[in-house]
C-alpha cells in the first residue's frame, strides 16, 4: 500500500492508495502527461491487465472520492488530475513512481519514501503501460551498462521475449534484474557479468521490462 500526502492549506491529509488503485492512478497520470488527454476505460484496463472496465470505473470513482482526480460522466476521456498531488513542474516530462531497490537474489525493497517520484522524457515509454522506477543495487548487469546506484525505468508487463532485461520474481519470493531467455524445459535468467552464473528456473513471474536507464553523477 502507498500513502499520499495532500496539502490542504496548513493541514495535511494522508490517504492510502492500495496497490491496484495506485497502478490506475500512476497510469492515468502518465498517460495524460504524455498524450494531453485522458485514457479511455478500456485503455486503462488493457494497460493494467484488468478484464472488466467496471473494475476500472470503481477504482476511478475511489480516486475521485479521495480528491485525486476529477471526472465527468458525459465524456469518455474526461479525467483530470489534481496537479498538487502529482507535483508536476515540467509538462514535457512524465512523472513516474520510484518503487524501491532491486538486487540480485534479494526481495524487492520498498523505497524509503513511499511518495518518491522521478520525471522522465515522454519518449522513454510507449504510453501503453504503467511505468515505474527501481534503483539498482549490485553489479550483476554491469556489462549491459547498468551499474550499482543506477535507476532503471520499467514498463509494467507480465510477458517478455528472449533477450529483454526484466524484473523477475522467483517462486521463493526473491526478485532479480536479468536478461530473460525461455528454453525448451526451463527459463534462464542471464546476468550481464562474466563472473556470475545464470539462474535456471521452471517458473518465474515477470513484473516489468527495462525500457530506460537514468544515472545520477556526483562530482567531488
Amino acid at each position: 500500500d502507498f500513502c499520499l500526502s495532500r496539502g490542504l492549506g496548513d493541514v495535511y491529509k494522508r490517504q492510502v492508495l492500495y496497490r491496484k488503485r495506485k497502478q490506475v492512478y500512476d497510469f492515468v497520470t502518465q498517460y495524460i502527461q504524455q498524450n494531453g488527454v485522458a485514457p479511455t476505460l478500456r485503455q486503462i484496463a488493457n494497460a493494467l491487465g484488468l478484464s472488466s472496465v467496471a473494475t476500472v470505473h470503481e477504482h476511478l470513482e475511489s480516486l475521485k472520492d479521495m480528491g485525486l482526480i476529477k471526472r465527468s460522466k458525459h465524456h469518455r476521456r474526461s479525467i483530470d488530475i489534481n496537479i498538487e498531488t502529482v507535483g508536476v513542474g515540467n509538462q514535457k516530462a512524465v512523472t513516474v513512481p520510484i518503487l524501491g531497490f532491486i538486487a540480485a537474489g534479494k526481495p524487492l525493497e520498498p523505497h524509503t519514501d513511499p511518495n518518491a517520484q522521478m520525471q522522465i522524457p515522454p519518449d522513454m515509454t510507449t504510453g501503453k503501460r504503467r511505468v515505474f522506477v527501481l534503483q539498482v543495487r549490485g553489479e550483476s548487469m554491469i556489462e549491459a551498462q547498468i551499474s550499482d546506484g543506477d535507476y532503471v525505468v520499467c514498463e509494467e508487463t507480465k510477458d517478455a521475449t528472449n533477450g529483454q532485461i526484466v524484473v523477475a520474481l522467483l517462486d521463493n519470493g526473491m526478485a532479480t534484474l536479468k536478461r530473460y531467455y525461455k528454453e525448451a524445459t526451463r527459463i534462464r535468467l542471464e546476468p550481464a557479468n562474466s563472473t556470475m552464473s545464470p539462474i535456471f528456473v521452471k517458473n518465474v513471474t515477470i513484473q516489468g521490462k527495462v525500457v530506460g536507464l537514468i544515472r545520477k553523477y556526483s562530482f567531488q
